[in-house]
């Protein structure tokens, strides 16, 4: 299914480790050189800006291409305008062949014309079906595409594109059910964000090929995002005014409103408590914005201070809370710690052996995704943690 080499792919992986090592103090500049040598690499992109034009001029270069069959294909024929998108999503796919059998990989050239699948597989529904109401067709398609992008090119944005169309199918199917189905949009949400998170949690835990943990990790954050967002007050009772009309007259509220009220409190109180056990880094942003959006409700609905004095005090609760943390975690060497990390990456150090065998002998390595040492949890002074401290 991948188009990749994936020996590229494990080399691509060993590459990353070594610049974690190389950050992380334990080789040293020309060691890194030397591995990175050694190993076949992909025509990649690290730095955000360049990735950024060179998608810029695929985007341009994809219009070109569609445009031009437009300027021949409008001259002979009135019905072009239904089965367009399914050329342009046919160029799309032949561009994305080409660059990838060429070797681009997250290069921005590839983004475009992936993207651009996924986007004139939408399209091409919705005219084909001309479903401008529900959307849940187009949903269900874009879903599929996204997913099989992925699957095909390894490609981070699909597996994005999935989780949201994937959630867009599960709402416009709710809708379709009518108002029952909208009643319990919430507690189908919460249900199935949690059940995909603990699915996601689990192939992370037995994942064997490593290029795919990076899309997992992607899906298994959005789970947590969803869940969240799935049950808030905020949004539960803004969207129940939308889709069902309930207005909530004075000195009434919403359906199980003291249900949402907990969950909206105490949720971002278990990510935050959870992420600081487990040492989860991504779990501890995703709390720290759920503890602000839940900030955020309490003052839209109920204003106690005015926003400027709001604000000010809360910076300096914030500014308090940040000090005292730093004085408390200065001086910890392991655990929950102020220093920074060695290295970023949980596979870091167990890659290393296998680096410098690469670089000292010129062997082609293998990639090692299992090892009897455990240096996980932040341990070894933070060289164990991935997304986690």
């Amino acid at each position: 299914m991948i188009v990749h080499d994936k020996n590229l792919l494990n080399n691509l992986f060993l590459t990353e480790e070594a610049d974690s090592l190389e950050k992380g103090g334990f080789i040293s500049k020309e060691q890194k050189k030397i591995i990175r040598n050694k190993l076949s690499s992909f025509k990649i992109q690290n730095n955000i800006l360049v990735r950024l034009g060179f998608f810029l001029l695929g985007s341009f270069l994809y219009s070109s291409i569609c445009s031009f069959i437009s300027l021949i294909a409008l001259s002979g024929a009135e019905s072009f305008f239904k089965i367009c998108c399914f050329l342009f999503a046919g160029v799309g796919i032949a561009g994305a062949e080409f660059l990838s059998t060429n070797k681009y990989y997250r290069h921005g050239l590839d983004d475009a014309f992936i993207l651009g699948i996924l986007l004139n597989v939408g399209g091409a529904v919705v005219i084909l079906t001309e479903d401008f109401e529900t959307g849940l067709t187009p949903a269900i398609f874009v879903a599929i595409a996204s997913f099989l992008t992925y699957k095909r090119y390894l490609h981070l944005l699909s597996m994005l594109v999935f989780c949201l169309a994937s959630s867009a199918v599960l709402f416009f199917g709710m809708f379709e059910i009518g108002d029952i189905g909208k009643t319990i949009l919430p507690f189908v949400a919460m249900l199935v964000s949690a059940g995909f998170y603990f699915f996601t949690k689990q192939r992370i835990k037995n994942l064997k090929e490593v290029y795919y943990y990076n899309g997992l990790l992607l899906a298994n954050s959005f789970c947590l995002i969803l869940f969240y967002l799935s049950c808030n007050y905020l949004v539960v009772r803004e969207l129940s005014a939308e889709l069902l009309g309930i207005e909530v007259q004075p000195g009434q509220d919403i359906p199980f409103a003291y249900f949402f009220y907990v969950f909206t409190f105490v949720v971002p109180v278990v990510y935050l408590v959870q992420a600081l056990k487990t040492k989860d880094r991504i779990m501890l942003w995703i709390s720290f914005g759920a503890i602000a959006f839940t900030v955020f409700t309490i003052r839209f609905y109920y204003s106690v201070l005015p926003i400027e004095a709001a604000l000010t005090i809360g910076g300096l609760v914030m500014f308090a809370i940040a000090f005292v943390s730093i004085q408390k975690l200065k001086n910890k060497e392991s655990g929950l710690t102020f220093k920074p990390d060695r290295i970023n990456h949980s596979t870091a150090i167990l890659n290393a052996q296998t680096l410098i065998v690469a670089s000292t002998f010129g062997m082609k390595p293998e990639v090692k995704t299992e090892s009897p040492m455990d240096f996980g949890g932040g341990g070894f002074s933070g060289g164990g943690s991935g997304e986690s401290f």
